[in-house]
């Protein structure tokens, strides 16, 4: 692998690190504040689901830790035992953060659509990727279309993760929004649930990022090939 590329992703690994350390220690500070309202995450990625309208999804518990994810095709609202038995300020913004992704289902939510397409394909490419791109660095005088080949693979999911972006930000101003006009979170608790999904969203910002400079170094290399 070309120094260059191995620069990038040891400072990306690196910093994702870092941001998901700090995550983990939000997280943990924040399950130990217990909500006013005393409703667990359960009840309150319920309330959401009902009090928008949506009667046709959910709300399971899952094994693992930040495990929480919602899943369109089965629609469901799948949270971690921490949040689904929760009564935190982190259960809470949790909760309602995975029903912001029901939501935007229920609304035909033009990005998560979108993202949805391109699981399958996203799914295929990235069991194959870095086997494909590590020929073609090595093979590159002799194959450059397989180089080429492994780029559009990564390119794929690049664009997978940036549009994962303003899946994850509208799903945290949908559930933002909720939070603070129901009242479930207090003012004083308000902040802290806004805190904890603000460095949730860090780590996606990361990933996209780490994907961007790493397409950008093979097509350098793609295009340097006949120097």
């Amino acid at each position: 692998m070309p120094s260059s590329i191995f620069i990038v992703s040891i400072v990306f690994l690196l910093i994702s690190l870092l941001v998901s350390g700090i995550l983990k220690r939000k997280f943990s500070s924040y399950s130990k504040i217990p909500l006013q309202s005393g409703l667990s995450g359960r009840e309150i990625a319920e309330k959401m689901l009902r009090e928008s309208g949506i009667y046709d999804v959910k709300v399971t518990s899952v094994n693992g830790f930040l495990s929480d994810h919602y899943n369109p095709l089965t629609k469901t609202v799948n949270l971690s035992p921490e949040v689904y038995e929760g009564r935190s300020v982190s259960a809470a913004a949790v909760a309602a953060h995975e029903c912001g992704h029901a939501v935007q289902h229920a609304d035909g939510y033009q990005w998560l659509m979108m993202r949805s397409k391109l699981v399958p394909v996203v799914q295929f490419s990235s069991g194959i990727v870095q086997w494909v791109l590590l020929a073609g660095v090595f093979l590159i005088k002799m194959f450059p279309a397989l180089l080429l080949g492994g780029i559009v693979l990564f390119a794929i999911t690049t664009i997978f993760s940036l549009i994962t972006l303003p899946v994850e930000f509208d799903a945290s101003k949908r559930a933002l929004a909720w939070l603070n006009r129901t009242g479930i979170t207090t003012p004083q608790e308000y902040p802290k649930a806004k805190d904890a999904l603000k460095w949730a969203a860090t780590t996606y910002v990361v990933a996209a990022l780490a994907s961007v400079a790493t397409l950008l170094q093979y097509l350098s290399i793609y295009n340097n090939r006949s120097r």
